[in-house]
């Protein structure tokens, strides 16, 4: 089971690389350092105490100012290298989830809201960044730094490097003890922002709904106060983070303060020469600096953990397999056989009971039954978004569980109820990044008429629901995007079931030339839709009750029969 630590782990080989360049960066940044500390104490010595004369520090000098420029240097390497390696990471993430959400299928994300996922596709991928770009040079540094100084302080003073030594484990242990605090602040930070993302962005989807049904102001109350929840969370963290960061500075300035009383006194008395003593007041501060650092990162890796476990809960649902290699030599029409098919969720009842059916290539073939009789069940098993608990589908006389998962839905078109638009250009939403003929596929779909009327064409711009369009000329659109990549398998969930008579006589037209040729799946609602089919298959309870065509459906009388009310009176 992959939790947080491992998801981090697994994301770092594409950044391996920048990586590596951005901690022996952060490395060098320290050594250069330790350079620069010593030249200087023995310039002021050798100019306070020596009378050297400018021209004999002038090498020293030329030396400490390209040393300065190299740390610059190494500094601003670090944080691109830094940055690189963040970016390549979250890149890496985000493909990951994104290939893991599109496996999953919208039936298993039925149940989660989708401003919920939304969000950890947003916030929580955007949150693992600084763990690359700051926590792991800092961490690289704090590991490494402190014990290098000490090595050279010990031959210097061996008195100062053991204060050092001493204090030394003082900064990490009160790191943990306060980071345990934080980290747990910061998981209930991250629920809370969760909670809150997915209900304002699923609010805003149905704010229409919420105005009509004058349930506005009661879900504005309900979003404050999670805002505010989340407000008083992510106070706790800073104040938490506040607090680590001031124990850290104290605990730093007393053991920088008892190392410079021990080598002012020891100067004082003559214990230590004054470039010895100035050098190793000048390493102090960055001996505790680099775990100062690492404690005010910490609060980074902290941010990145939960977020992490966030997209664990995500990643970790089981996706169908993938593992299928076959593929489907390339034909105008596809076959569909399910042999003894049947689905279950979890510990209810049958959504499918035992079907067994065979759809000839360039069959047309209706589905109707009531609500709940286990039609969308069952384009989701051809679609592959689910499998079945029990029998076989077959695709063009080849087990679907064995088809290559990805060239398969190559030669498969899903048309919905309802139009799904990103928001872009006509043009683009109907394309959806492949060549082909736009204007044809526009003409078949009866949509050229109403693009032409727009204020740009083909290049006007459109909102995720549609926003300019009606839903006649959405279902239109959704119409051209399947007809500009002819696919042998259409399947199609009624998508006249919420337009006019008029409306559905011009999308009907439409579909009717898609699906000339092809193997065609339609979930009917309506009357028209039924009639025109090759075959209808009776779904009822799970269960396939009757098949035949519309005239033999009718005169046995059966199921179909009593359909027919709730199909003919079907209008809005």
């Amino acid at each position: 089971m992959l939790d947080a630590q491992a998801l981090m782990t697994a994301l770092g080989e594409p950044a391996r690389r920048p990586m590596r360049l951005a901690v022996a960066a952060a490395l060098g940044q320290g050594l250069v350092q330790i350079a620069i500390a010593w030249i200087t104490a023995h310039t002021i010595d050798a100019a306070v105490f020596k009378g050297a004369a400018l021209a004999t520090l002038m090498p020293q000098l030329l030396t400490l100012a390209a040393l300065f420029a190299l740390k610059a240097g190494l500094a601003a390497l670090a944080d691109l290298a830094g940055f690189a390696a963040a970016c390549r990471a979250r890149r890496a993430l985000f493909a990951r989830l994104v290939d893991h959400v599109v496996a999953l299928g919208p039936v298993r994300l039925a149940g989660e809201a989708s401003g919920d996922i939304a969000t950890r596709l947003t916030d929580a991928v955007a949150a693992i960044e600084p763990y690359w770009r700051r926590w792991l040079p800092a961490r690289a540094a704090a590991s490494v730094l402190p014990v290098a100084i000490l090595l050279v302080t010990l031959p210097v003073d061996w008195q100062t490097g053991l204060v050092f030594a001493a204090t030394l484990p003082l900064l990490p242990l009160f790191m943990i003890l306060v980071g345990r605090a934080a980290e747990r602040a910061n998981q209930r930070q991250w629920a809370s922002l969760a909670r809150l993302g997915g209900h304002l962005l699923d609010a805003i989807e149905g704010l229409a709904d919420l105005v009509l049904n004058r349930a506005a102001q009661r879900e504005v109350a309900i979003v404050r106060r999670m805002a505010d929840d989340y407000r008083k969370e992510t106070m706790a963290v800073l104040r938490l983070a506040f607090l680590s960061a001031l124990v850290l500075e104290f605990f730093a300035t007393v053991a920088i303060a008892i190392t410079a009383v021990l080598v002012g006194f020891r100067l004082m008395w003559g214990d230590i020469a004054f470039a010895d003593g100035l050098f190793l007041l000048l390493l102090a501060p960055q001996f505790y600096a680099p775990l100062r650092l690492m404690g005010v990162e910490r609060h980074a890796r902290m941010e990145a953990t939960a977020a992490a476990e966030r997209l664990v809960d995500l990643l970790d649902r089981p996706a169908p397999p993938a593992n299928g290699t076959l593929r489907l030599p390339a034909a105008p029409a596809l076959g569909v056989r399910f042999d003894r098919v049947s689905v279950r969720y979890g510990d209810g009842p049958a959504a499918l009971a035992d079907v067994s059916f065979t759809i000839a290539p360039g069959e047309h073939v209706a589905l109707v039954g009531p609500s709940g009789a286990g039609k969308s069940t069952l384009l989701a098993l051809i679609a592959g978004f689910i499998e079945p608990s029990a029998g076989r589908i077959f695709v063009g006389d080849q087990p679907l569980a064995a088809l290559d998962r990805r060239a398969f839905l190559d030669q498969l078109t899903l048309v919905p109820q309802r139009a799904a638009f990103f928001d872009d250009t006509i043009a683009a939403n109907v394309a959806m990044g492949r060549s082909g003929d736009l204007a044809a596929a526009l003409v078949a779909a009866r949509a050229d008429g109403f693009v032409r009327r727009l204020p740009h064409g083909v290049d006007t711009c459109l909102g995720e629901r549609g926003l300019g369009i009606s839903g006649g000329e959405g279902q239109r659109l959704m119409l051209a995007r399947a007809l500009f990549r002819p696919a042998p398998l259409v399947l199609l969930d009624e998508p006249t079931a919420h337009l006019d008579r008029a409306t559905e006589q011009d999308v009907g037209q439409a579909i009717a030339t898609m699906i000339a040729g092809r193997t065609a799946i339609t979930i009917a609602h309506r009357l028209a839709t039924v009639r025109h089919a090759d075959r209808i298959l009776v779904l009822d309870a799970g269960r396939l009750v009757e098949s035949g065509t519309h005239d033999e459906l009718v005169a046995r009388g059966g199921a179909y029969a009593g359909l027919l009310a709730s199909l003919e009176g079907d209008r809005p």
